[in-house]
């Protein structure tokens, strides 16, 4: 008897790798990418099923940023949370921080 695991999977691909400064931190790391959906097997990227659009994010700040216009606009800032204790950064989703355990 024999399974294959397979399926749709996202891959975020680094479309341009010139860095361009980030008008919400001011730190060049912006870059461009666009998430790619593979068809996989065995948790393997064989084949691209669809490219995704190109966008401008910062990796510093995780800012995504709009390219369309003349100057570069902030879309979205992805939202950043602090432990009120440790002041460590963590993610949004957590009910405790996971590096001192007190509830958030």
């Amino acid at each position: 008897m024999f399974f294959f695991i397979g399926g749709i999977q996202p891959k975020t691909i680094l479309v341009d790798k010139q860095a361009r400064s980030c008008p919400a931190c001011g730190h060049f790391q912006v870059f461009q990418k666009r998430v790619d959906h593979y068809l996989s097997l065995f948790f393997i990227p064989l084949f691209p099923v669809k490219k995704g659009a190109p966008f401008l994010i910062c990796e510093k700040c995780k800012t995504v940023l709009d390219k369309h216009t003349d100057r570069v606009n902030v879309v979205q800032k992805v939202s950043e949370r602090r432990c009120p204790h440790c002041r460590r950064h963590i993610d949004p989703d957590f009910a405790f921080c996971p590096y001192c355990g007190n509830a958030l």
